[in-house]
Formats: C-alpha cells, sequence, structure tokens
C-alpha cells in the first residue's frame, strides 16, 4: 500500500505538543515501587531515546528531498518534530537517573551513540529508512500493550515519569503511518521491511537487557532470586501481549492505518487539549481514563 492509498494520512492525526513534565527531588529510578525491576526495564529504555530519535531525524531529513508526495512530506515534517521533543524530554527524564548514582549510565549511554552513529555511517539509506520503520512498527506495538496493561505497569507509580512514558506512546500510536509511508515510497519490499524489523527489535531489545541489567546490578537484586522472578512474570505478561502485535506486523501487506487507535488515546488527547498540566500529572491510581477528575492532587 503506498502513502496516496492511505485510508487516514498521518497528518490529519499529529499535534506537535509541549507537555510540561517535571521531576522532582524525590523522583528515584524505582518510580514504579512495587514494581522496581520493571522500572529499571523503562528506565534502561528511555536511555536509548536521546540517541535513536536523533538517529531517525537525521534519516527522515535526508530522506525529505527525494519525496514526491507533498502530503507525505508535510507529515515527515511533523513527525521531525514530535521524534526531536520525545528525544529532549527523556533526555531530561534521564538526568534523574544518572544523578540517582548509577555509575553505569555514562558507559550505556556511549553504547548507544556508537551504535547510531555506526548505522548513519555505514548502512546503507535503504537499510536505515528500513530499520526506521522496524523501530516505529515495534513501537505502535508496544504503545498497545503499555495502553493495554496501564493499569498493572503504572498503577500508583510516580505520576511525572508514567505521564511521560504514556504521553511517548500516545504519540507513537498517532504517528504511526509515517516511517511506513515513507520507506514504502522510496523503497518499500517486504524483504527489506522484515530486515529492517528484526534488525530494530533485536538490536533495542539486546541493548535494552543490558541495561536493566546493569541497573538491577547496581540495585544489589539482579542476582536476588526473589526479584529475578518478580522480573520475569513481569516480562512474560508483557511478551504476551506484545509477541501476537509483532506477528500481525509480519504479515504481507500490512499497514498500520489498519490498527485501530485505543479509545484511551482519545480521552488523552482531550485531556492533552484542556490541560497540559493534567496531561503531565496523571493520576496513576485512575489510569482507567486520563480525565480531568483524576488528576493528581
Amino acid at each position: 500500500m503506498t502513502s496516496e492509498a492511505s485510508d487516514l494520512t498521518a497528518h490529519s492525526r499529529m499535534s506537535i505538543r509541549k507537555v510540561p513534565f517535571s521531576y522532582s527531588a524525590n523522583t528515584t529510578a524505582h518510580w514504579n515501587s512495587d514494581k522496581p525491576e520493571f522500572s529499571q526495564v523503562v528506565n534502561a529504555a528511555s536511555l536509548a531515546m536521546p540517541f535513536l530519535e536523533p538517529y531517525l531525524v537525521k534519516i527522515m531529513r535526508e530522506a525529505r528531498p527525494t519525496i514526491t508526495d507533498p502530503a507525505l512530506r508535510e507529515d515527515l515534517d511533523l513527525y521531525i518534530v514530535q521524534e526531536a521533543t520525545h528525544s529532549r524530554q527523556h533526555k531530561k527524564f534521564n538526568e534523574t537517573i544518572a544523578a540517582a548514582g548509577y555509575s553505569s549510565v555514562a558507559e550505556l549511554e556511549g553504547k548507544l551513540d556508537s551504535d547510531y552513529a555506526s548505522l548513519d555511517e555505514k548502512r546503507s539509506a535503504r537499510f536505515n529508512l528500513a530499520y526506521a520503520e522496524g523501530f516505529e512498527a515495534m513501537a505502535l506495538a508496544v504503545g498497545h500493550m503499555l495502553i493495554d496493561e496501564r493499569e498493572y505497569l503504572f498503577g500508583d507509580s510516580d505520576s511525572a515519569v508514567a505521564s511521560l512514558v504514556l504521553w511517548h506512546f500516545v504519540e507513537e500510536i498517532e504517528h504511526k503511518n509515517v516511517a511506513f509511508d515513507v520507506f514504502d515510497h522510496l523503497h518499500g519490499g517486504y524483504f527489506w521491511r522484515m530486515v529492517g524489523l528484526a534488525c530494530a527489535v533485536g538490536h533495542i531489545f539486546w541493548r535494552t537487557r543490558q541495561g536493566y541489567r546493569a541497573l538491577l546490578k547496581e540495585d544489589g537484586s539482579w542476582g536476588n532470586l526473589a526479584s529475578r522472578w518478580r522480573l520475569a512474570k513481569q516480562l512474560t505478561r508483557i511478551f504476551r501481549n506484545l509477541i501476537p502485535k509483532i506477528m500481525h506486523i509480519c504479515t504481507p501487506g500490512y499497514h498500520p492505518s489498519e490498527i485501530p487507535d485505543p479509545a484511551w488515546v482519545e480521552s488523552w488527547t482531550t485531556l492533552y487539549d484542556s490541560s497540559r498540566e493534567a496531561a503531565a500529572q496523571l493520576d496513576t491510581g485512575r489510569l482507567g481514563e486520563p480525565s480531568a477528575a483524576a488528576l493528581t492532587a
């Protein structure tokens, strides 16, 4: 399916938002005190964002002059701003992890910086666009999973961190068509789409595991059997939800526009439109609907 054939363009969906996230002196790496292991999984994934997102932005900016569809160019411009905003917001949050005294953060960030610099320098434009599409396809699946499991994963956790993660994936769902349509417009092909998906998923999961392993080691809990069992149960639940979604992405003829948005996404955007502060401080005890009545005091 070409970008012109999409039922709903991303341009009609995307917004540029300035969500006033802030982290108090009490924000800790274990921002979900009931699930410190899941907290470190998210923290490890967040460490990648200030390196992954600029890579995506650079790859897409380089592709833009070769795009002949004006609507797709407009979509891409909005996508670039959203992704650049994600990078800045995650960098701000990541500073709180480093400030908490985790000595492994600098080494992990160095590896991620090197990874994305190497991809940009050594891989072809087709491969990099396929990787970008693979990441965005995975992010769409992860976004749906996080929203499906929001009360289990984020219930009664630190409001600012939960709000950051859920905002990020609301926007991943919102711009779900763009990377696919750019790749399809310029290169396309099921084989390269699968190469990009496999490389992006494999790379990001590998680095994320290295990250949470290092962080949990610094916590002193990596060798604790009870902690490892809790982590195994949390990851099993996550992947039980996630794997069918990723398998659907692998079907020939797939297009992200065919996946309906969760109703919660519309509720969140309605809340943001009424109050940016509300969107930045969700009541994590009441995540069923992100309504103004469910704000923290």
